[in-house]
Protein backbone atom coordinates (compact mmCIF):
# COMPACT_ATOMS: atom_id res chain seq x y z
CA UNK A 1 0.00 0.00 0.00
CA UNK A 2 2.86 2.40 0.86
CA UNK A 3 4.46 1.72 -2.49
CA UNK A 4 1.20 2.49 -4.28
CA UNK A 5 0.77 5.71 -2.35
CA UNK A 6 4.33 6.77 -3.14
CA UNK A 7 3.75 6.03 -6.81
CA UNK A 8 0.53 8.05 -6.81
CA UNK A 9 2.22 10.98 -5.06
CA UNK A 10 5.15 10.91 -7.47
CA UNK A 11 2.74 10.93 -10.40
CA UNK A 12 0.97 13.97 -8.97
CA UNK A 13 4.17 16.01 -8.53
CA UNK A 14 4.98 18.43 -11.32
CA UNK A 15 2.31 21.10 -11.85
CA UNK A 16 3.18 22.82 -8.56
CA UNK A 17 6.86 22.92 -9.42
CA UNK A 18 5.98 24.20 -12.88
CA UNK A 19 3.93 26.92 -11.22
CA UNK A 20 6.94 27.84 -9.08
CA UNK A 21 9.08 27.93 -12.20
CA UNK A 22 6.63 30.36 -13.81
CA UNK A 23 6.61 32.47 -10.63
CA UNK A 24 10.38 32.80 -10.22
CA UNK A 25 10.72 35.27 -13.02
CA UNK A 26 9.79 38.94 -13.32
CA UNK A 27 8.07 39.11 -9.92
CA UNK A 28 11.21 37.81 -8.23
CA UNK A 29 14.23 38.80 -10.31
CA UNK A 30 12.83 42.24 -11.11
CA UNK A 31 10.10 43.40 -8.73
CA UNK A 32 11.25 41.81 -5.47
CA UNK A 33 14.86 42.92 -6.03
CA UNK A 34 13.68 46.44 -6.84
CA UNK A 35 11.54 46.44 -3.69
CA UNK A 36 14.55 45.70 -1.51
CA UNK A 37 16.85 48.08 -3.38
CA UNK A 38 14.49 51.04 -3.25
CA UNK A 39 12.59 50.51 0.02
CA UNK A 40 14.86 48.32 2.12
CA UNK A 41 13.08 45.85 4.39
CA UNK A 42 9.95 48.01 4.78
CA UNK A 43 7.97 45.96 2.22
CA UNK A 44 9.06 42.53 3.50
CA UNK A 45 6.04 42.00 5.76
CA UNK A 46 3.67 43.15 3.03
CA UNK A 47 5.20 40.72 0.51
CA UNK A 48 4.82 37.81 2.93
CA UNK A 49 1.24 38.87 3.77
CA UNK A 50 0.32 39.09 0.09
CA UNK A 51 1.72 35.60 -0.55
CA UNK A 52 -0.26 34.15 2.36
CA UNK A 53 -3.53 35.85 1.42
CA UNK A 54 -3.25 34.93 -2.27
CA UNK A 55 -2.62 31.27 -1.59
CA UNK A 56 -6.24 30.04 -1.36
CA UNK A 57 -7.08 31.32 -4.84
CA UNK A 58 -4.09 29.52 -6.35
CA UNK A 59 -4.91 26.31 -4.48
CA UNK A 60 -8.49 26.30 -5.79
CA UNK A 61 -7.21 25.50 -9.30
CA UNK A 62 -5.60 22.10 -8.62
CA UNK A 63 -8.20 21.33 -5.93
CA UNK A 64 -11.02 21.70 -8.43
CA UNK A 65 -9.17 19.79 -11.18
CA UNK A 66 -8.35 16.84 -8.90
CA UNK A 67 -11.86 16.73 -7.41
CA UNK A 68 -13.80 16.96 -10.67
CA UNK A 69 -11.42 15.86 -13.44
CA UNK A 70 -12.01 19.11 -15.31
CA UNK A 71 -10.28 22.46 -15.54
CA UNK A 72 -11.15 25.54 -13.55
CA UNK A 73 -12.13 27.15 -16.86
CA UNK A 74 -14.89 24.56 -17.19
CA UNK A 75 -15.93 25.55 -13.68
CA UNK A 76 -16.28 29.16 -14.81
CA UNK A 77 -18.48 27.99 -17.67
CA UNK A 78 -20.68 26.05 -15.22
CA UNK A 79 -21.28 29.27 -13.29
CA UNK A 80 -22.63 30.81 -16.47
CA UNK A 81 -21.53 32.32 -19.74
CA UNK A 82 -20.94 35.62 -17.96
CA UNK A 83 -18.24 34.05 -15.75
CA UNK A 84 -16.44 32.40 -18.67
CA UNK A 85 -16.70 35.66 -20.61
CA UNK A 86 -15.28 37.66 -17.69
CA UNK A 87 -12.33 35.30 -17.36
CA UNK A 88 -11.74 35.39 -21.11
CA UNK A 89 -11.85 39.21 -21.08
CA UNK A 90 -9.29 39.42 -18.26
CA UNK A 91 -7.05 36.92 -20.05
CA UNK A 92 -7.18 38.74 -23.38
CA UNK A 93 -6.61 42.10 -21.68
CA UNK A 94 -3.48 40.98 -19.83
CA UNK A 95 -1.87 38.12 -21.76
CA UNK A 96 0.05 40.15 -24.35
CA UNK A 97 1.44 42.56 -21.76
CA UNK A 98 2.50 39.74 -19.45
CA UNK A 99 4.01 37.78 -22.32
CA UNK A 100 5.92 40.86 -23.46
CA UNK A 101 7.18 41.58 -19.93
CA UNK A 102 8.69 38.15 -19.25
CA UNK A 103 10.12 38.05 -22.77
CA UNK A 104 11.88 41.39 -22.25
CA UNK A 105 13.66 40.18 -19.11
CA UNK A 106 14.74 37.00 -20.86
CA UNK A 107 15.92 38.94 -23.90
CA UNK A 108 17.94 41.32 -21.75
CA UNK A 109 19.69 38.44 -20.03
CA UNK A 110 20.26 36.70 -23.36
CA UNK A 111 21.96 39.77 -24.77
CA UNK A 112 24.13 40.04 -21.66
CA UNK A 113 25.12 36.36 -21.38
CA UNK A 114 25.58 35.64 -25.07
CA UNK A 115 27.19 39.00 -25.85
CA UNK A 116 24.82 39.65 -28.73
CA UNK A 117 24.94 43.18 -30.11
CA UNK A 118 21.30 43.60 -31.08
CA UNK A 119 18.28 45.70 -30.19
CA UNK A 120 15.92 44.53 -27.48
CA UNK A 121 13.27 43.88 -30.13
CA UNK A 122 15.62 41.63 -32.09
CA UNK A 123 16.62 39.78 -28.93
CA UNK A 124 12.97 39.34 -27.95
CA UNK A 125 12.18 38.00 -31.41
CA UNK A 126 14.89 35.38 -30.98
CA UNK A 127 13.53 34.35 -27.55
CA UNK A 128 9.98 34.02 -28.88
CA UNK A 129 11.10 32.02 -31.90
CA UNK A 130 12.95 29.65 -29.57
CA UNK A 131 9.82 29.24 -27.40
CA UNK A 132 7.59 28.62 -30.42
CA UNK A 133 10.01 26.04 -31.76
CA UNK A 134 10.23 24.13 -28.48
CA UNK A 135 6.47 24.14 -27.88
CA UNK A 136 5.51 23.40 -31.49
CA UNK A 137 7.80 20.36 -31.45
CA UNK A 138 6.27 19.19 -28.19
CA UNK A 139 9.57 19.17 -26.29
CA UNK A 140 8.28 21.10 -23.27
CA UNK A 141 8.18 18.07 -20.98
CA UNK A 142 11.93 17.46 -21.34
CA UNK A 143 12.78 21.11 -20.68
CA UNK A 144 10.43 21.09 -17.68
CA UNK A 145 12.75 18.71 -15.86
CA UNK A 146 15.77 20.87 -16.68
CA UNK A 147 13.91 23.98 -15.53
CA UNK A 148 13.43 22.56 -12.03
CA UNK A 149 17.15 21.86 -11.70
CA UNK A 150 18.15 25.33 -12.88
CA UNK A 151 15.64 27.10 -10.63
CA UNK A 152 16.90 25.10 -7.66
CA UNK A 153 20.45 26.18 -8.52
CA UNK A 154 19.35 29.80 -8.79
CA UNK A 155 17.56 29.63 -5.43
CA UNK A 156 20.64 28.12 -3.76
CA UNK A 157 23.00 30.72 -5.26
CA UNK A 158 20.67 33.56 -4.29
CA UNK A 159 20.43 32.25 -0.72
CA UNK A 160 24.23 32.05 -0.59
CA UNK A 161 24.47 35.65 -1.85
CA UNK A 162 22.08 36.84 0.87
CA UNK A 163 23.97 35.00 3.61
CA UNK A 164 27.28 36.46 2.46
CA UNK A 165 25.81 39.95 2.13
CA UNK A 166 24.18 39.79 5.57
CA UNK A 167 27.48 38.69 7.12
CA UNK A 168 29.28 41.79 5.88
CA UNK A 169 26.61 44.27 4.79
CA UNK A 170 27.62 47.34 2.86
CA UNK A 171 28.27 50.44 4.97
CA UNK A 172 25.26 52.23 3.54
CA UNK A 173 22.83 49.42 4.39
CA UNK A 174 20.40 49.77 7.27
CA UNK A 175 18.87 46.62 8.70
CA UNK A 176 16.10 48.64 10.31
CA UNK A 177 12.82 47.12 8.96
CA UNK A 178 11.33 50.63 8.83
CA UNK A 179 14.19 52.10 6.81
CA UNK A 180 12.67 53.40 3.60
CA UNK A 181 9.13 53.23 5.00
CA UNK A 182 8.60 56.97 4.54
CA UNK A 183 9.28 56.56 0.81
CA UNK A 184 6.48 54.01 0.50
CA UNK A 185 3.79 56.58 1.30
CA UNK A 186 4.43 58.69 -1.75
CA UNK A 187 2.72 58.65 -5.14
CA UNK A 188 5.59 56.65 -6.64
CA UNK A 189 5.75 54.36 -3.61
CA UNK A 190 2.06 53.46 -3.65
CA UNK A 191 2.21 52.85 -7.40
CA UNK A 192 5.17 50.52 -6.95
CA UNK A 193 3.55 48.62 -4.08
CA UNK A 194 0.49 47.87 -6.20
CA UNK A 195 2.71 46.80 -9.08
CA UNK A 196 4.73 44.60 -6.72
CA UNK A 197 1.64 42.89 -5.31
CA UNK A 198 0.24 42.26 -8.78
CA UNK A 199 2.67 39.40 -9.45
CA UNK A 200 3.70 38.51 -5.91
CA UNK A 201 4.42 35.68 -5.93
CA UNK A 202 2.44 35.07 -9.14
CA UNK A 203 -0.73 36.42 -10.84
CA UNK A 204 -4.03 34.75 -9.90
CA UNK A 205 -4.44 33.68 -13.54
CA UNK A 206 -2.16 30.79 -12.68
CA UNK A 207 -4.99 29.01 -10.84
CA UNK A 208 -6.58 28.23 -14.21
CA UNK A 209 -3.18 27.37 -15.71
CA UNK A 210 -2.48 25.06 -12.80
CA UNK A 211 -5.74 23.20 -13.29
CA UNK A 212 -4.86 22.62 -16.95
CA UNK A 213 -1.36 21.45 -16.04
CA UNK A 214 -2.83 19.09 -13.41
CA UNK A 215 -5.03 17.47 -16.03
CA UNK A 216 -2.15 17.29 -18.52
CA UNK A 217 0.06 15.63 -15.89
CA UNK A 218 -2.69 13.07 -15.23
CA UNK A 219 -2.97 12.39 -18.96
CA UNK A 220 0.79 11.89 -19.29
CA UNK A 221 1.14 9.59 -16.29
CA UNK A 222 -2.17 7.79 -16.61
CA UNK A 223 -2.79 8.43 -12.90
CA UNK A 224 -5.53 10.81 -11.76
CA UNK A 225 -4.21 12.67 -8.68
CA UNK A 226 -6.13 12.67 -5.44
CA UNK A 227 -7.07 16.05 -4.03
CA UNK A 228 -4.62 15.49 -1.18
CA UNK A 229 -1.69 14.81 -3.51
CA UNK A 230 -2.60 17.69 -5.84
CA UNK A 231 -2.66 20.10 -2.90
CA UNK A 232 0.65 18.76 -1.56
CA UNK A 233 2.24 19.42 -4.95
CA UNK A 234 0.73 22.91 -5.07
CA UNK A 235 1.92 23.79 -1.57
CA UNK A 236 5.49 22.74 -2.27
CA UNK A 237 5.62 24.95 -5.35
CA UNK A 238 3.92 27.91 -3.69
CA UNK A 239 6.10 27.77 -0.58
CA UNK A 240 9.20 27.67 -2.78
CA UNK A 241 7.99 30.66 -4.80
CA UNK A 242 7.24 32.64 -1.62
CA UNK A 243 10.59 31.84 0.01
CA UNK A 244 12.49 32.79 -3.14
CA UNK A 245 10.63 36.12 -3.36
CA UNK A 246 11.73 36.95 0.19
CA UNK A 247 15.33 36.00 -0.66
CA UNK A 248 15.42 38.31 -3.70
CA UNK A 249 13.97 41.19 -1.67
CA UNK A 250 16.64 40.68 0.99
CA UNK A 251 19.34 40.61 -1.66
CA UNK A 252 18.27 43.97 -3.06
CA UNK A 253 17.99 45.47 0.43
CA UNK A 254 21.35 44.21 1.69
CA UNK A 255 23.37 45.30 -1.32
CA UNK A 256 21.67 48.30 -2.94
CA UNK A 257 19.35 50.02 -0.46
CA UNK A 258 20.74 53.35 0.67
CA UNK A 259 23.56 53.31 -1.88
CA UNK A 260 21.90 55.89 -4.10
CA UNK A 261 21.98 53.47 -7.03
CA UNK A 262 18.85 52.76 -9.03
CA UNK A 263 18.05 50.09 -11.57
CA UNK A 264 18.11 51.41 -15.15
CA UNK A 265 14.87 51.31 -17.16
CA UNK A 266 16.32 49.35 -20.11
CA UNK A 267 16.08 45.55 -20.04
CA UNK A 268 19.70 44.81 -21.02
CA UNK A 269 21.15 47.34 -18.56
CA UNK A 270 18.80 46.10 -15.82
CA UNK A 271 19.94 42.53 -16.39
CA UNK A 272 23.58 43.58 -16.16
CA UNK A 273 23.05 45.33 -12.85
CA UNK A 274 21.11 42.35 -11.51
CA UNK A 275 24.05 40.05 -12.23
CA UNK A 276 26.35 42.63 -10.61
CA UNK A 277 24.40 42.12 -7.36
CA UNK A 278 25.46 38.49 -7.25
CA UNK A 279 29.05 39.21 -8.21
CA UNK A 280 29.29 41.84 -5.48
CA UNK A 281 28.44 39.23 -2.83
CA UNK A 282 29.70 35.93 -4.20
CA UNK A 283 32.71 37.25 -6.08
CA UNK A 284 33.58 37.72 -9.73
CA UNK A 285 33.97 33.98 -10.22
CA UNK A 286 30.19 33.65 -9.96
CA UNK A 287 29.27 36.23 -12.61
CA UNK A 288 29.04 33.91 -15.62
CA UNK A 289 27.46 31.08 -13.64
CA UNK A 290 24.75 33.31 -12.18
CA UNK A 291 24.06 35.02 -15.49
CA UNK A 292 23.53 31.67 -17.21
CA UNK A 293 21.37 30.36 -14.36
CA UNK A 294 19.22 33.52 -14.38
CA UNK A 295 18.87 33.36 -18.16
CA UNK A 296 17.82 29.73 -18.07
CA UNK A 297 15.33 30.39 -15.27
CA UNK A 298 13.82 33.33 -17.14
CA UNK A 299 13.69 31.38 -20.40
CA UNK A 300 11.86 28.61 -18.57
CA UNK A 301 9.44 31.19 -17.15
CA UNK A 302 8.86 32.66 -20.59
CA UNK A 303 8.36 29.18 -21.99
CA UNK A 304 5.82 28.32 -19.26
CA UNK A 305 3.86 31.52 -19.90
CA UNK A 306 4.05 31.00 -23.67
CA UNK A 307 2.61 27.52 -23.14
CA UNK A 308 -0.08 28.60 -20.66
CA UNK A 309 -1.87 31.28 -22.66
CA UNK A 310 -2.45 29.18 -25.80
CA UNK A 311 -3.74 26.37 -23.56
CA UNK A 312 -6.13 28.80 -21.89
CA UNK A 313 -7.34 30.27 -25.18
CA UNK A 314 -7.86 26.80 -26.63
CA UNK A 315 -9.78 25.70 -23.53
CA UNK A 316 -12.01 28.80 -23.64
CA UNK A 317 -12.81 28.21 -27.33
CA UNK A 318 -13.59 24.54 -26.84
CA UNK A 319 -15.54 24.97 -23.60
CA UNK A 320 -17.59 27.86 -24.97
CA UNK A 321 -18.78 25.64 -27.82
CA UNK A 322 -17.06 27.72 -30.49
CA UNK A 323 -15.08 24.72 -31.72
CA UNK A 324 -16.09 23.23 -35.07
CA UNK A 325 -17.95 19.91 -35.17
CA UNK A 326 -18.43 17.46 -38.00
CA UNK A 327 -21.71 15.98 -39.33
CA UNK A 328 -21.82 13.27 -36.66
CA UNK A 329 -21.65 15.89 -33.94
CA UNK A 330 -18.17 14.96 -32.84
CA UNK A 331 -15.60 17.70 -32.44
CA UNK A 332 -13.05 17.79 -35.23
CA UNK A 333 -9.51 16.94 -34.32
CA UNK A 334 -8.28 20.52 -34.29
CA UNK A 335 -6.96 20.39 -30.72
CA UNK A 336 -3.32 20.79 -31.71
CA UNK A 337 -4.11 23.21 -34.53
CA UNK A 338 -5.91 25.60 -32.18
CA UNK A 339 -2.97 25.50 -29.80
CA UNK A 340 -0.50 26.41 -32.56
CA UNK A 341 -2.76 29.20 -33.84
CA UNK A 342 -3.14 30.66 -30.34
CA UNK A 343 0.61 30.33 -29.82
CA UNK A 344 1.31 32.43 -32.90
CA UNK A 345 -1.27 35.06 -31.95
CA UNK A 346 0.16 35.49 -28.45
CA UNK A 347 3.79 35.69 -29.54
CA UNK A 348 3.16 38.07 -32.46
CA UNK A 349 1.04 40.33 -30.23
CA UNK A 350 3.72 40.37 -27.52
CA UNK A 351 6.38 41.23 -30.09
CA UNK A 352 4.35 44.21 -31.26
CA UNK A 353 4.15 45.53 -27.69
CA UNK A 354 7.90 45.08 -27.28
CA UNK A 355 8.51 46.91 -30.55
CA UNK A 356 6.67 50.02 -29.33
CA UNK A 357 7.34 49.92 -25.57
CA UNK A 358 10.46 47.79 -25.17
CA UNK A 359 12.74 50.74 -24.38
CA UNK A 360 10.57 51.65 -21.39
CA UNK A 361 11.19 48.36 -19.66
CA UNK A 362 10.39 49.14 -16.01
CA UNK A 363 7.36 51.23 -17.01
CA UNK A 364 5.96 48.29 -18.97
CA UNK A 365 6.62 45.91 -16.07
CA UNK A 366 4.88 48.21 -13.59
CA UNK A 367 1.92 48.61 -15.93
CA UNK A 368 1.59 44.86 -16.49
CA UNK A 369 1.78 44.02 -12.79
CA UNK A 370 -0.68 46.79 -11.88
CA UNK A 371 -3.23 45.51 -14.41
CA UNK A 372 -2.84 42.02 -12.95
CA UNK A 373 -3.44 43.37 -9.46
CA UNK A 374 -6.58 45.24 -10.49
CA UNK A 375 -7.93 42.07 -12.10
CA UNK A 376 -7.09 39.96 -9.04
CA UNK A 377 -10.30 40.66 -7.01
CA UNK A 378 -12.45 39.55 -9.96
CA UNK A 379 -10.46 36.32 -10.40
CA UNK A 380 -10.49 35.71 -6.64
CA UNK A 381 -14.27 36.11 -6.54
CA UNK A 382 -14.75 33.75 -9.49
CA UNK A 383 -12.56 31.13 -7.83
CA UNK A 384 -14.52 31.37 -4.58
CA UNK A 385 -17.77 30.96 -6.51
CA UNK A 386 -16.52 27.87 -8.33
CA UNK A 387 -14.99 26.13 -5.32
CA UNK A 388 -18.18 26.56 -3.25
CA UNK A 389 -20.68 25.80 -6.06
CA UNK A 390 -23.09 22.85 -6.01
CA UNK A 391 -21.15 21.09 -8.80
CA UNK A 392 -18.01 20.99 -6.63
CA UNK A 393 -18.05 17.74 -4.58
CA UNK A 394 -18.83 18.74 -1.02
CA UNK A 395 -16.19 16.48 0.55
CA UNK A 396 -13.45 18.23 -1.43
CA UNK A 397 -14.48 21.81 -0.74
CA UNK A 398 -12.12 23.92 1.38
CA UNK A 399 -12.62 23.84 5.13
CA UNK A 400 -13.86 26.80 7.23
CA UNK A 401 -10.31 27.96 7.99
CA UNK A 402 -9.27 28.06 4.34
CA UNK A 403 -12.46 29.88 3.39
CA UNK A 404 -11.90 32.49 6.10
CA UNK A 405 -8.41 33.01 4.71
CA UNK A 406 -9.87 33.28 1.20
CA UNK A 407 -12.40 35.92 2.19
CA UNK A 408 -9.71 37.82 4.09
CA UNK A 409 -7.54 37.69 0.98
CA UNK A 410 -10.43 38.90 -1.14
CA UNK A 411 -10.92 41.86 1.21
CA UNK A 412 -7.18 42.59 1.07
CA UNK A 413 -7.25 42.70 -2.73
CA UNK A 414 -10.36 44.90 -2.82
CA UNK A 415 -8.95 47.38 -0.29
CA UNK A 416 -5.71 47.83 -2.20
CA UNK A 417 -7.61 48.29 -5.46
CA UNK A 418 -9.70 51.00 -3.80
CA UNK A 419 -6.49 52.64 -2.59
CA UNK A 420 -5.21 52.65 -6.16
CA UNK A 421 -8.46 54.14 -7.47
CA UNK A 422 -8.44 56.82 -4.77
CA UNK A 423 -4.81 57.62 -5.51
CA UNK A 424 -5.55 57.94 -9.24
CA UNK A 425 -8.68 60.08 -8.76
CA UNK A 426 -7.55 62.36 -5.94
Amino acid sequence: MDRQRTKALTAALGPGLLMAGAAIGVSHLVQATRAGAEYGLSLLALVILACVLKYPFIEFGPRYAAATGESLIRGYQRLGKWALGLFALITVATMLIIQASVTLVTAGLAGLVLGIDATITQLSFGVLIACITVLALGRFAALDGLMKIIIAALAISTTAAVLLASGTPAEHVSLNPFSGFDQVWTAAGVAFVLALLGWMPIPLDVAAWHSLWTLERARQTGVAPSVRHALFDCRIGYLGATATAVIFLLLGALIMHGSGERFPPQAVAFSGQLVDLYAASLGEWSRSLIAIAALTAMFSTTLAVTDAYPRVLRAVIEISGAARVDRTGRQLDLHRGRYITALLIVTIGALMIILFFGQRFTVLIDFATTVSFLAAPLLAWLNIRVITADFMPEQHRPGPGMMRLAWTGFGFLVVFCLIWLGWRIF
